[in-house]
């Protein structure tokens, strides 16, 4: 050897060249060559996989999957060989089996440097500045947007964050569950046949007009809707009256509308509703009783509503505790039986409200009542409809479009005709004639009470109904009117003759359709044959 910057002189390095020179052979024999190939073989078969191996001089590249980039073929190196610093194409590997229960494919992922060779481990060498290439070298793709923070709940296996250069892949259609077949369509409907037959035709209902608000050649002087209500007593809440009663019913043969409401001076003035209305059905069946029951009391006393309300309920007691003996009658067509019966109850009813006025310390002529009743059997074979009562008022029956006043008069007379035209027999029976009465009156005895008040006569009558009749019972409020305004019974005979009874609403329009002069209250029950 020689100093460090000095040439070599004569045979000094001859001993180097003996010791290492190729001629020379190893200390110990070898069964094999020992080259540089051989040594990088035995050494690759240590590191390796024995079940893989393969030459090294011919390395095997999987082929790359479709529309996937070129791979450039890249000469692997030895482990203890340095990573190289220039960068490397992306090289896809074959696809590793799916474990079983696995459908549909993972999303491709934008290729990175953890997949692009074995020697994913070392850091990219950078690209070669020197000697010219025979390819423009590959721009390394950007880095990949971050991941959710917050990624979704229960995720499944297949979930990848998406990027937006790498478009998602279809499903593999093979894998996807099969869709459920659309249902058949029903078929088409038949076409209809020929016919002879003409068209069905189309019947529209009858034109209803608006009901009226008045009739007459002037309107009425107040409004048609309430302006004052009644004063009330806190202590004596029940007291209160409501200005509208409104009620209806069908049984057997016959339809029933009934109403009750205050005046237009009464809703003017703030005062309570004098007339008072009760309905009510006493029994079952066939052998049920229905009544009608309608009161108005004094006019300009205190107490009026109080009074026509108490004859009403004192009347539905009475008939109510002798509905199956009325029912037979009125089945049966006893009339005489059926006018002295309801006569006692109604002079019964009526005594008990005199009785209750002395009671209050009233005079019994201020707390009084006209009371009028309809009796209707809820039996369809029975036509016959009652009538009874005291007091004014109305009884009227549509037939045929036309009105009919069937209320009875009080000075009819009843019987076989007599001598004079209603005068006294001459003599009676025996023969014995009477004196003759000069007409001076008696003075009063002294011991006698003194003679009570006439009275209001007893009204009774029986009718037959016919199929399409209309019968109509109402209070002086609603009958004066009609008899006085020859327009409203035209208008009600209009709309009452109808096939169809009307429903409770227009019943109640129609039923307070105003005249101007008649501001009472009305209360009226309408019922119609079918």
């Amino acid at each position: 050897m020689s100093q460090q910057g000095g040439r070599p002189t004569g045979h000094d390095d001859d001993w180097w060249r003996h010791l290492y020179d190729d001629s020379t052979d190893d200390t110990g024999p070898t069964p094999a060559p020992d080259s540089l190939d051989d040594r990088f073989a035995s050494a690759a078969g240590a590191v390796g996989d024995p079940a893989d191996e393969r030459p090294a001089s011919e390395p095997v590249v999987p082929a790359p999957r479709a529309g996937a980039a070129e791979v450039t073929d890249t000469p692997r190196r030895a482990p203890w060989e340095p990573p190289s610093s220039r960068l490397t194409d992306p090289v896809t590997f074959p696809t590793a089996a799916k474990p079983p229960g696995r459908s549909g494919q993972v999303p491709d992922r934008p290729p990175t440097a953890d997949a692009t060779s074995p020697a994913s481990e070392a850091p990219p060498e950078p690209p070669a500045t020197t000697g010219p290439s025979s390819r423009t070298p590959q721009v390394p793709p950007p880095a990949p947007p971050p991941l959710p923070t917050t990624p979704p709940s229960w995720p499944s296996p297949e979930f990848r964050p998406a990027t937006p250069d790498t478009p998602p892949r279809a499903a593999d259609p093979a894998l996807a569950p099969p869709r459920p077949a659309d249902p058949p369509l029903p078929p088409p409907p038949p076409a209809d046949p020929p016919s002879d037959r003409p068209a069905p035709r189309i019947e529209w209902p009858a034109y209803s007009p608006r009901p009226r608000g008045y009739v007459g050649s002037r309107p009425p002087t107040y409004d048609a809707e309430p302006v004052a209500l009644p004063a009330a007593d806190p202590d004596d809440l029940d007291d209160l009256v409501a200005d509208t009663v409104l009620d209806g019913a069908r049984y057997g043969a016959c339809t029933l509308r009934a109403v009750s409401l205050r005046g237009d001076s009464a809703r003017y003035r703030g005062e309570p509703r004098r007339d008072s209305l009760l309905t009510a059905r006493f029994g079952t069946g066939e052998q049920a009783l229905l009544l009608v029951a309608m009161a108005t009391g004094a006019r300009a006393t205190p107490g009026a509503h109080r009074a026509a309300a108490e004859a009403c309920h004192w009347i539905g007691r009475a008939v109510g505790r002798s509905h199956a003996r009325l029912v037979a009658d009125i089945r049966d067509g006893r009339r005489g039986d059926l006018k002295s019966g309801l006569h006692r109850l109604t002079d019964r009813s009526l005594g008990k409200l005199r009785a209750s006025a002395s009671e209050q310390g009233v005079d019994p002529e201020e707390y009084a009542a006209g009371l009028r009743c309809l009796l209707l059997s809820a039996d369809p074979e029975c036509r016959t409809r009652v009538f009874f009562g005291v007091g004014p008022g109305g009884l009227f029956r549509l037939r045929d479009g036309e009105w009919q006043d069937i209320e009875p008069q009080v000075a009819e007379i009843k019987g076989e005709p007599v001598m004079g035209f209603g005068s006294p027999p001459s003599e009676t029976p025996e023969g014995d004639r009477f004196t003759m009465d000069l007409g001076i009156p008696t003075p009063p005895s002294p011991y006698e009470p003194a003679p009570e008040p006439p009275r209001e006569p007893f009204r009774f009558r029986t009718s037959i109904a016919r199929p399409g009749d209309t019968l109509l019972l109402c209070s002086g409020g609603l009958a004066d009117p009609l008899r006085g305004e020859p327009e409203l019974g035209d208008y009600l005979a209009e709309r009452w003759s109808r096939p169809d009874p009307p429903g409770l609403a227009a019943f109640l329009a129609d039923s307070q359709v105003r005249v101007k002069g008649y501001a009472d209250d009305r209360t009226a029950a309408a019922v119609w044959e079918a």
